[in-house]
């Protein structure tokens, strides 16, 4: 009589135990049968980002083009900013200027000698003449110059030498930089007059070269912008090379070598953020692709393979240069949009199920499973969709 009600309370207490109605001291009475939380299906925009490696600097150094033949006798400092008018060397003690402009330098300027006689007296040529006067094979080119104010004629040995203008682009990119420095007095066009002649007078002699009034075609060398100095590919006293001295641009720039596989987001314009070596982010945009990809250095692997991706070179350029602060160098990373779906109906990736036919489901609130199709995952969310699929349904986050 004694056992019988012991078994009842035993079995009692069991079935308790195993529908979780009791329990020790570490049961939470708080916590849901089947799940912890209960989410909502939202609509927004999903956005795919990736972090790809990259170097900030000034970019690759080129060559100046110095014309000027001679020593090297100076070297500005390897950093330094050169702008328009300042010197970037000294070759034979003569300064070498940098002037701004597109065209490369390619002859002399200046007023030249004609031995026909045919000069008016305000130094124009005669229009049977070439107007163009830009073909730098022309013997005329680097005759004699003009006596000063390269106006009328003289008489050298019974022959009559008249002054003739120069003509072309190179003239007028020229006149542009010397009336930027303020050495005005004439009319910035594509002739070389003896007002132009005048006003490289004056330019030289606030340089101390000898005031002829002629441009060589080593004095100036010509660049887009301001310059920084890169390392010098000689020294002091060595005769002037092609690498005698480098340069870059003055605005620091990423440089990124992106899988050539990969590289679909280089796009030029597309907008990237660079997360700085002190972690700050900065905003910048890609400014140049490379057409040509180049193959990881090094070997391993049979074949000479390395099983690394060819890469190509993406510069991406910084409008906000401030936002840098003092740094120069340095590793950097660069984010950027992959992918991104607009208006899309999004769940925690962590409420996806497995379902037992296969495919990815949702469980509803109410213990129901619906199937769906997942699109673009993305900062923790999934993209789900499905005829069973509405905006704001609930969904469990399962255990």
């Amino acid at each position: 009589m004694l056992i019988a009600p012991a078994v009842a309370v035993v079995a009692a207490v069991a079935v308790v135990g195993a529908l979780g109605l009791g329990g020790g001291d570490d049961a939470d009475p708080r916590a849901p049968l089947r799940s912890g939380s209960v989410v909502s299906v939202t609509r927004a925009t999903l956005t795919e980002r990736t972090t790809v490696e990259g170097q900030l600097g000034y970019g690759a150094e080129l060559p100046l083009p110095v014309k000027a033949q001679g020593t090297v006798t100076w070297l500005p400092e390897p950093g330094a900013t050169v702008e328009r008018g300042d010197e970037l060397l000294r070759v034979d003690d003569r300064p070498v200027v940098l002037m701004y402009g597109s065209l490369p330098t390619y002859r002399s300027l200046g007023l030249t000698a004609q031995e026909d006689g045919r000069g008016s007296d305000d130094g124009n040529s005669d229009e049977r003449e070439n107007d163009g006067g830009g073909d730098a094979k022309s013997p005329n080119l680097s005759g004699p110059t003009a006596p000063p104010g390269g106006a009328g004629t003289e008489r050298t040995s019974g022959s009559s030498r008249a002054a003739r203008e120069l003509k072309g682009m190179d003239v007028m990119q020229f006149e542009t930089n010397l009336a930027a420095l303020g050495y005005t007095g004439f009319t910035v066009d594509e002739r070389f007059t003896s007002l132009t002649a005048d006003a490289v007078k004056r330019w030289q002699k606030s340089l101390g070269v000898a005031q002829t009034g002629t441009v060589d075609a080593g004095d100036v060398i010509y660049a887009t912008s301001k310059v920084r100095i890169g390392q010098p590919g000689t020294r002091l006293g060595s005769p002037v090379g092609e690498n005698t001295l480098t340069y870059t641009g003055t605005a620091r720039k990423v440089t990124v070598n992106a899988s050539a596989t990969e590289a679909a987001w280089a796009v030029r314009d597309a907008r990237v953020t660079v997360q700085l070596p002190n972690g700050n982010p900065v905003q910048g945009t890609v400014a140049a692709i490379g057409k040509q990809a180049t193959a990881p250095e090094g070997g391993g692997g049979e074949g000479g393979g390395t099983g690394r991706p060819a890469t190509i070179p993406v510069t991406v350029a910084i409008g906000d240069q401030k936002s840098v602060g003092q740094l120069e160098s340095g590793p950097v990373t660069v984010e950027y949009v992959g992918k991104e779906v607009n208006g899309a109906l999004t769940v925690p990736v962590s409420a996806l199920v497995a379902l037992a036919e296969g495919g990815h489901g949702l469980e509803t609130a109410d213990g129901r499973f619906v199937a769906v199709k997942t699109g673009l995952y993305a900062d923790g969310d999934v993209e789900v969709s499905g005829a069973a699929v509405r905006e704001g349904m609930k969904v469990r986050i399962p255990e």
